[in-house]
């Protein structure tokens, strides 16, 4: 499918890939937080199929790839290969941070290892500034994701989870990164407390490019997406 294809198919979106409800008022603001490199069509399935999921929720929603701008309650950190199956899965905000893809089928459905928090998570503004946000150190495939839940749990806050009959996905298949040969290092360095000192309070980026689309309006309907942050 094309870029103009799929932005035809959502024409009812603000720009910058913005929906709220026009015949009530949402309950929860959420920002969906996209890290993206080189899966241009992952994100055009994603995005196909994402829209009209969040928007059965009746949620105030953007999707960033991978910036995030307005006063949201909540963050939704999402991999672009993962594709919710059950519309039961709110993606809402969270009483407690919030492992959402509990069930992958290439995973058979089945939980990998009890402390994961990586895939699709949610987390409220509050508990990602307790937390420090992520770390800046992590490059590559792997450890990030760790790192966050001891995070989570230095901070002696829960992580809560759906069943698996609700949090269903469907994974994308492609290629392995190559893992970080450091992530280990830097995740039991991160469980001696050092995510104090690194982490939101250290981060250092320059916006390289901002694109808000929400219609093929334009000639650059068929250019690829290119918002990349670097830090």
């Amino acid at each position: 499918m094309s870029w103009s294809q799929i932005e035809y198919n959502h024409r009812n979106l603000q720009a910058g890939g913005r929906h709220k409800p026009s015949n009530c008022t949402a309950r929860h603001r959420v920002a969906i937080i996209i890290p993206f490199r080189d899966r241009d069509m992952h994100l055009k399935l994603f995005l196909n199929n994402i829209h009209p999921f969040l928007q059965r929720q009746q949620l105030d929603y953007g999707i960033y790839v991978i910036d995030q701008l307005y006063d949201y309650q909540c963050f939704i950190f999402h991999d672009v290969d993962l594709i919710p199956e059950y519309d039961l899965n709110m993606y809402t905000c969270p009483e407690n941070p919030r492992h959402m893809s509990v069930a992958i089928d290439k995973y058979k459905y089945r939980l990998p290892y009890a402390h994961i928090f990586g895939g699709v998570v949610a987390i409220t503004r509050e508990q990602f500034q307790v937390v420090n946000g992520f770390s800046n150190q992590f490059f590559g495939w792997g450890g990030e994701d760790d790192d966050m839940f001891n995070r989570i749990k230095l901070s002696n806050m829960s992580i809560s989870r759906y069943t698996s009959e609700v949090a269903r996905y469907k994974s994308l298949s492609h290629a392995k990164e190559k893992p970080n040969p450091a992530r280990f290092k830097l995740i039991r360095k991160g469980m001696k407390g050092s995510f104090k000192h690194e982490g939101l309070n250290t981060i250092k980026y320059k916006r390289l490019k901002l694109d808000l689309r929400n219609r093929a309006s334009s000639d650059r309907a068929e250019q690829m997406f290119d918002t990349n942050i670097m830090y």
